[in-house]
């Protein structure tokens, strides 16, 4: 691997793990989310802050895969617009107080990474693969959200 590319491997996963986190600390749940019903497969929420940790280490370094191999294909477009979908949930749903809207974002964010796998399989299929937890966990997420939309109409 060049230097060029480490350094572009080491930005993506920074900037990804970071702006995860920042928009985390900025949207942490607060009374609302407290006093909202939840359904009884929702997890505690301690969990939350590790996984999406590490899910942001495999999507940092699937966006570098893509950004460097495919510069000129979708795949990095379709990179970024998840991430911005990603980073948008949040403070939508935590700070907007808005599940609805947030369960819109959410499936956006989920068919830009069920179209990100779909294309990356053929041209970078290590990145495809990084994005299998993702999508698991952006599939439970989108239940959970639509879960508790239900239970706390508007």
């Amino acid at each position: 691997m060049s230097k060029s590319h480490a350094l572009t491997l080491i930005l993506f996963v920074v900037l990804t793990v970071a702006g995860g986190s920042l928009i985390g600390y900025a949207s942490i749940p607060g009374p609302w989310y407290q006093e909202l019903q939840k359904p009884p497969f929702n997890p505690p929420n301690w969990i939350f802050g590790p996984v999406w940790t590490a899910l942001y280490v495999l999507i940092g370094i699937a966006g570098a895969r893509v950004f460097i191999r495919e510069r000129g294909h979708w795949l990095p477009k379709l990179w970024f617009i998840q991430m911005a979908l990603n980073f948008v949930w949040s403070p939508v749903f935590f700070t907007l107080h808005r599940p609805d809207l947030a369960l819109a974002i959410l499936i956006a964010m989920w068919l830009a990474i069920l179209s990100f796998m779909v294309l990356a399989w053929t041209r970078d299929r290590p990145s495809a693969l990084l994005f299998v937890p993702y999508a698991a966990w952006v599939s439970f997420a989108g239940l959970l959200n639509g879960a508790i939309w239900w239970l706390n109409p508007l």
